[in-house]
């Protein structure tokens, strides 16, 4: 997750020539380095004269780089090198983002784009190799009212053939500012020769909400926490409340393969199922990065039953939900451990942008009963892993404790106890269940248990005991 922090920095000048060793030190810091130069950047209490001393031996060596290597570098490359290799020393989560990226990170966390309307892929291998595959086309969108369809290939790019670019080139051609046409050609018809199409792109709003109801009950699936969820969960409220007679009788929060994003929109959705009190608090080095996040009074679900869906895909914000509301004793948590992200990334534009940004690990974050999940991941309610035909065991995805240079748990954390009550089991080791092909069989579970009001009370209660 991250959470957006501008800060402006001054730098001193100095009348004089700098050496190229000072200057190389100053650009290593962000343009805020070295004893001479640019001063001003560093407060002096921090950072020693050890420190500056090795800042001097980068500037000789990005000197002796520069002079001697046996083809002309680009600086500019050597510096970015410099940088992505000292913030890799630090942990996964904390890197260098270019300009470009840092705009696309920006355009991801916001939700909205100007573009087509089209989710798509490129294929590695078979007769689509190399081409843009059409996942689907999003709903009211340029490319739903053309009339793209799932699985049409795009061939060309305003006349330009997609052979030999990357996906993300491909994407970038497509998107544009609104208002702006762009023509494809479209493959539908593998055996017919393509067709033209002339779009007008638009601004496209990616909803990261989506809502259905299940008979009696409201299932809603958040895919990931951008500026948009907030918005939407309150729209799938109301939505379940309209095509349910008499409202729902209880919610499925499915936060699966959920990645993750926004801070504050993990502290909304958390809030909408809450009545005040603690969701979460976050500690870093610096006072400024320790803060508790604090609920409004009001339950908008009006304590109706809950059972969220988790599995080694939940992560980051996913898990500040997960962990608030199995704190707070609001909900059963059903599934596999998650993912283990407890730290939080705040992103600090350089030079206001232009230069990119810096997204550096700030702080970690703790659920409301003091717990830190970074690298251990949380523990579901109900064990519950599942294999589909073909599949002898669950498949293992990687943690956040598999990541090289991940933060180690907290000294005190330890490892978290095992599920002890399991909705059916005796024992804590839980076979898989094996599940039908195109059936979900945990989300048919929770339906069962939100059904069943007295399993349901019974294993809320067990299952806060066995925090105690």
């Amino acid at each position: 997750m991250s959470d957006f922090k501008r800060r402006r920095h001054r730098s001193s000048r100095r009348a004089g020539r700098a050496s190229l060793a000072a200057l190389a030190a100053a650009a290593l810091g962000g343009a805020l380095v070295t004893a001479g130069v640019l001063s001003a950047g560093f407060a002096r209490p921090t950072i020693s004269a050890e420190t500056f001393r090795q800042l001097d031996l980068f500037g000789e060596v990005f000197e002796q780089v520069h002079e001697n290597y046996v083809v002309e570098p680009e600086d500019a490359e050597l510096i970015r090198g410099a940088i992505e290799g000292m913030l890799s020393k630090l942990d996964p989560h904390s890197s260098y983002l270019s300009a470009e990226e840092f705009a696309q990170m920006q355009e991801q966390t916001r939700g909205t784009f100007a573009g087509l309307g089209i989710q798509v892929v490129m294929d590695n291998e078979g007769p689509d190799k190399g081409l843009v595959k059409i996942v689907a086309p999003i709903d009211d969108t340029p490319a739903a009212r053309a009339g793209l369809q799932t699985n049409d290939l795009i061939v060309a790019i305003d006349g330009e053939n997609v052979l030999g670019m990357s996906i993300d080139e491909a994407i970038s051609k497509l998107k544009g500012p609104k208002g702006t046409r762009v023509e494809i050609s479209v493959v539908r018809d593998r055996e017919n020769p393509p067709f033209d199409l002339v779009l007008v792109r638009d601004i496209i709003t990616v909803q990261s909400v989506s809502a259905r109801p299940e008979g009696q009950f409201g299932y809603i699936r958040i895919s990931t926490f951008s500026e948009q969820t907030d918005d939407g969960i309150e729209k799938a409220l109301k939505q379940l409340d309209a095509e349910i007679p008499g409202g729902p009788k209880g919610y499925v929060l499915d936060l699966r393969s959920n990645p993750g994003g926004l801070l504050d929109q993990a502290v909304a959705v958390a809030d909408v199922f809450l009545d005040g009190g603690e969701i979460v608090s976050t500690r870093g080095r610096r006072l400024k990065d320790t803060l508790r996040e604090m609920g409004t009074s009001g339950d908008k679900t009006r304590g109706k039953p809950i059972v969220v869906l988790i599995n080694g895909g939940s992560a980051s914000a996913s898990e500040i939900v997960a962990g608030a509301l199995q704190d707070r004793n609001r909900a059963l948590l059903l599934g596999t451990k998650t993912f283990g992200k407890g730290s939080v990334q705040t992103v600090i534009p350089l030079q206001n942008g232009l230069q990119g940004a810096l997204r550096l690990t700030t702080a970690k974050y703790y659920t409301p009963a003091g717990r830190s999940i970074q690298s251990l991941g949380i523990e579901p309610d109900i064990l519950m892993p599942v294999v589909y035909p073909g599949q002898e065991t669950p498949a293992k995805r990687p943690s956040e404790r598999d990541l090289p240079g991940a933060l180690a748990p907290d000294a005190d954390a330890g490892e978290p106890d095992k599920a002890e009550t399991v909705v059916g089991q005796d024992s804590p080791v839980v076979e898989p269940v094996q599940c039908p092909e195109g059936e979900d069989c945990q989300l048919k579970r929770a339906l069962e248990l939100l059904a069943d009001a007295t399993a349901y009370r019974r294993a809320l209660a067990d299952a806060g005991a066995a925090r105690q």
